[in-house]
C-alpha cells in the first residue's frame, strides 16, 4: 500500500504540489477568522448543578456577575460627597446601558461587602450580557477612567477573559518568534543543509494552517476554546519535524546507499511513512481521549490534537514525497560549511551508549529510577484548581482588580457562591433557610430577597434581589480564596443545608464550578485512560507483535508522567521559580494538566514507534535482541534526539508567556518529551530489552497467528 502510495506521489509529484499549494491557500484564509470564534471558557461541566445555577440565574434574575466596576477614590473616601455623587452617577450609567443587567452598587445599597475595609474603594457589579471580545472591549473603553474624583477599573470574569484572549495573542507570537529561528537554526545542524532543513517547517506552516481552518469551522457550530490555537502551532510544528526528519532521513539514507530517487521516494514512503502513518494513530488515539470529558476546554483539545496529527501526517507522506521528488539530489542544496551534518547511517554515540547500558544494566537504570522517583514526589501534596485572574500577569488590569478584592474587601466578590432556590416557599421559609447558610464558619453574609443575614441572625429585611413567583436568589458572600480547599469544603456544607420544603436548590459560582469539574474529570477520568491504555496495547502489538513490548512500554510512559507532574506541582503549585517565570503559584490546573498527560502520553508513543520500528527491523532480519537494540538505537536515536530537542524547544517556548497555565504546558511537555527521549528511549528500554533478550518479543501462539495476518512491520512492503 505505501510503495504505491510512494510510486504513485512521485508521479504526480508537481500536480500533488499544486494542488496542496491551493488547499494551504484556501485553510489559510479560512483559518484567519478562528480567532474571532474561539471562547476562553469551557472549564464546567454543563450537565453540574453549578452550571445549572449560572442558567437559572440567567434566566430568572438576568445573569450572575461577571462584570465588576471597581471605583477608587482619589481623595476621601467612597462615603465622601463628591465620590459619592461620582459613584451614584457611573451607577445610573451602568444601569442604563442595555448590555448590562443585574446592576448592584454600593452607592444605592450601602452593603459593607461592596466597600473596601479602609473606604477607599467601593463596588458597582453587573452582568454583561455578551461576552463577546469585541463587546467586552468597548466596555473597557467606556467605563474605564482615571478622572480628577476617581479612577475606575474593570474587573470580573468578562474582564478577566478579555485580557487572556489579549495576552494568548502576544505570547503566541513571541513563543513562536523564538521557536521558529532557532528551530530552523537546529534543522540546519541536524540536516547540513537549508534545504533540508526547510522541508520540516513547510509541513509545519501546512499542518497550522489546515488545522486553524478546522477550529474556524468547528467554531461556527460548536463552542471551541481558544487554548486550542495553542495546542495546534506548537503540536503542528512539532510533530511536522518529527515526521519530516524520520522520512527526510530515510530518504538520504536511501540516495547514499545507490538508489535514484524516484528508488529513495518510494522505499522512504514504504518505511519510514508507514512508521509515521502508525506513530500518528497512537498520538490521535490519545488525544481522542480528551473527548470524552464535557469540559469543552478538553474537547477542544481533541478537536485540535486529531487534526493537528492528522494533517500533519498526510502532508508527511504525501507533499513532503512530492517535495523530495522535485527536489531529488538537490535535497542538499545550500549546505553550510561548516556544519556537517548527520549523513552516516548509524551514530556510534548511541551505539555507544546501547552498549554501555546493556552490559551495566543496574549501574545505568537504579540512577535513572531513583531520580525519576525523586521528581514524581511532590505528587503526594498536588492540589487542583482552575484558571482564574491570578493566571495572568500582575499588569493586566482584571487582574489588579481581582487581587484588591481579594486584599481590601470583607469578602471575596470573585469567591461569591450563588444559591437558587426553585420553588414557592415563603420569606419565613426562606429566611430561615438563609439564615442557617449564614451561621456556617466563613461566611460573611447572605444576601437575598428575604434580606441580609450575618452569623444566623437577619440583619436587615431589606431585598438585595428581585424574588420571582418560583425562583428566589441568594449571595453567599465568603472570607476565603476561592480555590482553596476550605472554598470547596463550605460548597459540600452550603449543599448539605436542608433546603425549604418542598423547594430544589442549585448551588453554583466559582468555587462550586471547581468542586463539580473535579468530580467530572473524576468521573470520566477512568473511561479516557481505559482508551488510551487499550489503543495503545493494541496498537504497539500490531506494530511489534509483541504483548511484552505494549506493557513495558505503559510502564515506562508511567514514569515520564509521574516525574514531569510532579516537577510541574514543585514549581507552579509550590512556588519554586516563580520569581525568575513571573508567575502566580496556584493549585495545580486540573484541565491543562488532563491536557499535558494526554499530550504527553501521546509524544512518548511518538518516540516508541520510532525507536521499535528501527529494532524490530533489525530483529526482523535476523539479529539477536542486543544486537538488534544496539544497532537500532544507533539508527533510531540520533533522530529521536534531535526531533525531541527540537520539539521541546518549540514547548519550552512557551515558559516566556504571562499566561501561567501556558507555561505549564510548555514547560511540561518538553520536560517530559526530554525525560522520554533520553532517560526512557536511551537508557530505560535497552536495559529492559537486555533483561528480557528474546522474551522481549513473547506473544501466545494465536495471537502470533493474528499478527501474522494483521500485523504492521516497517520492513514490511
Amino acid at each position: 500500500m505505501f510503495k504505491k502510495l510512494g510510486s504513485t506521489v512521485y508521479g504526480h509529484a508537481k500536480l500533488v504540489l499544486g494542488v496542496s499549494l491551493v488547499v494551504l491557500v484556501l485553510a489559510a484564509v479560512t483559518g484567519v477568522h478562528a480567532f474571532g470564534k474561539l471562547k476562553t471558557g469551557g472549564f464546567d461541566d454543563p450537565s453540574s448543578q453549578s452550571s445549572q445555577a449560572a442558567n437559572l440565574i440567567t434566566q430568572h434574575f438576568g445573569g450572575a456577575s461577571n462584570l465588576v466596576l471597581l471605583v477608587k477614590a482619589k481623595q476621601g473616601t467612597v462615603d465622601t460627597l463628591a465620590i459619592a455623587q461620582a459613584g451614584t452617577g457611573l451607577t445610573a450609567k451602568v444601569s442604563k446601558d442595555s448590555r448590562i443587567s443585574s446592576v448592584v452598587s454600593y452607592w444605592t445599597t450601602h452593603n459593607p461587602a461592596l466597600r473596601s475595609k479602609d473606604g477607599g474603594y467601593g463596588l458597582v457589579v453587573g452582568h454583561l450580557k455578551d461576552e463577546d471580545q469585541g463587546t467586552v472591549k468597548k466596555i473597557l473603553a467606556e467605563y474605564s477612567q482615571d478622572g480628577p474624583v476617581v479612577s475606575v477599573q474593570i474587573g470580573g470574569s468578562a474582564a478577566v477573559g478579555q485580557d487572556i484572549n489579549g495576552q494568548v495573542g502576544k505570547d503566541l507570537g513571541l513563543a513562536e518568534g523564538i521557536a521558529i529561528p532557532l528551530t530552523l537554526l537546529l534543522l540546519v545542524v541536524v540536516f547540513g543543509s537549508m534545504v533540508s532543513a526547510l522541508l520540516p517547517l513547510a509541513i509545519g506552516i501546512v499542518s497550522i494552517f489546515g488545522t486553524f481552518a478546522e477550529l474556524s469551522m468547528l467554531g461556527s457550530v460548536t463552542d471551541v476554546s481558544i487554548y486550542a490555537i495553542n495546542l495546534t502551532t506548537a503540536l503542528g510544528l512539532a510533530l511536522a519535524i518529527d515526521y519530516a526528519l524520520f522520512i527526510v532521513s530515510r530518504f538520504r539514507e536511501e540516495l547514499d546507499g545507490g538508489k535514484t530517487v524516484q528508488q529513495a521516494v518510494v522505499q522512504s514512503t514504504a518505511t519510514a511513512g508507514r512508521t509515521v502513518i502508525f506513530s500518528a494513530v497512537t498520538v490521535a488515539v490519545a488525544l481522542s481521549a480528551l473527548a470524552v470529558f464535557p469540559l469543552y476546554f478538553l474537547r477542544s483539545f481533541a478537536y485540535a490534537g486529531i487534526g493537528v496529527v492528522a494533517i500533519s501526517a498526510l502532508s508527511a507522506v504525501i507533499i513532503l514525497p512530492a517535495l523530495l521528488t522535485v527536489l531529488g539530489k538537490h535535497i542538499e542544496a545550500g549546505k553550510i560549511p561548516w556544519v556537517r551534518g548527520h549523513r552516516k547511517i548509524e551514530a556510534p554515540f548511541w551505539r555507544h551508549v546501547a552498549t554501555f547500558v546493556m552490559q551495566h544494566p543496574a549501574m545505568t537504570a537504579l540512577p535513572v529510577i531513583i531520580l525519576l522517583v525523586v521528581l514524581a514526589s511532590p505528587l503526594r501534596n498536588i492540589t487542583f484548581g482552575t484558571p482564574d485572574g491570578r493566571v495572568l500577569p500582575t499588569s493586566a488590569g482584571s487582574r489588579q482588580v481581582g487581587d484588591i478584592l481579594l486584599s481590601d474587601f470583607t469578602s471575596n466578590q470573585s469567591a461569591e457562591t450563588d444559591v437558587v432556590v426553585i420553588g414557592t416557599a415563603g420569606n419565613s421559609q426562606l429566611a430561615t433557610y438563609a439564615s442557617r447558610i449564614s451561621a456556617l464558619p466563613r461566611v460573611s453574609d447572605v444576601e437575598g430577597s428575604a434580606g441580609v443575614f450575618r452569623a444566623g441572625h437577619q440583619v436587615s429585611s431589606m431585598p438585595t434581589s428581585p424574588a420571582k413567583p418560583d425562583a428566589r436568589l441568594l449571595t453567599v458572600r465568603v472570607l476565603l480564596d476561592g480555590q482553596s480547599d476550605a472554598a470547596q469544603a463550605l460548597v459540600k456544607t452550603i449543599r448539605d443545608v436542608p433546603v425549604p420544603s418542598g423547594d430544589q436548590v442549585y448551588v453554583g459560582g466559582s468555587s462550586a464550578t471547581l468542586v463539580d469539574t473535579k468530580q467530572s474529570i473524576a468521573t470520566h477520568l477512568p473511561l479516557a485512560i481505559l482508551i488510551v491504555v487499550a489503543a495503545m496495547l493494541v496498537v504497539l502489538f500490531l506494530f511489534t507483535g509483541s504483548i511484552v513490548q505494549p506493557l513495558r512500554a505503559l510502564v515506562l510512559n508511567s514514569f515520564t508522567l509521574a516525574a514531569t507532574i510532579g516537577v510541574v506541582v514543585w514549581i507552579f503549585q509550590e512556588g519554586h521559580l516563580a520569581s525568575l517565570l513571573g508567575f502566580t503559584a496556584l493549585p495545580t490546573n486540573i484541565p491543562m494538566t488532563i491536557l499535558l498527560l494526554c499530550i504527553a502520553f501521546g509524544l512518548s508513543m511518538d518516540y516508541e514507534v520510532f525507536l521499535m520500528s528501527r529494532i524490530k527491523e533489525m530483529h526482523d532480519k535476523g539479529a539477536n535482541t542486543t544486537d538488534a537494540v544496539k544497532h537500532g538505537l544507533a539508527r533510531a536515536g540520533r533522530i529521536v534526539s534531535a526531533a525531541a530537542g527540537i520539539l521541546a524547544l518549540s514547548f519550552f517556548a512557551f515558559g516566556t508567556a504571562r499566561i501561567s497555565f501556558l507555561q505549564l504546558f510548555g514547560i511540561g511537555t518538553g520536560l517530559a518529551v526530554l525525560i522520554d527521549a533520553s532517560l526512557m528511549r536511551g537508557v530505560l528500554v535497552p536495559v529492559f530489552m537486555h533483561i528480557f533478550g528474546e522474551h522481549a518479543w513473547y506473544a501466545p501462539k494465536i495471537l502470533k497467528q493474528l499478527h501474522k495476518r494483521i500485523g504492521i512491520s516497517e520492513s514490511s512492503s
